[in-house]
């Protein structure tokens, strides 16, 4: 599923395909905070911050921007950095950490980070047909 994903490396895809990420893990946070009765908005930069800054590691440290629909390539990595690192940030800042919580931020993550480009690659190679 990644060969297609590769076509897209213009600055405007890089820069699409990192704001969709960052939109996702900010969108991540705020359902969070809403499905526990916490204020979506306030307390969000809190939330989201250690897995945004995880985000742009894992941005980083995978190259992503070399094929950034690329879904095994980019996609599963990224997803691992984004929850381990978002994770050990929120630990370090004093933030629970429960089992259940690491559970579901891992499943909606990859949904979320992974899922994406997957069907962006599909497009993409439907469009090439």
């Amino acid at each position: 599923m990644d060969s297609p994903a590769r076509q897209t490396t213009t600055t405007g895809g890089i820069l699409a395909a990192f704001g969709i990420d960052a939109v996702l893990v900010t969108v991540f946070a705020a359902i969070g905070r809403a499905s526990h009765d916490e204020a979506a908005f306030a307390g969000l930069a809190t939330t989201a911050g250690p897995f945004l800054l995880a985000l742009i590691v894992g941005w980083l440290g995978v190259l992503a921007w070399r094929a950034p629909l690329a879904v095994r390539r980019t996609g599963i990595p990224l997803w691992i950095v984004t929850v381990a690192g978002g994770m050990l940030l929120r630990v370090l800042t004093g933030q629970g950490v429960q089992v259940a919580f690491v559970i579901v931020a891992a499943s909606v993550l990859l949904l979320m980070l992974v899922g994406w480009r997957a069907v962006a690659a599909l497009i993409v190679r439907r469009r090439a047909r």
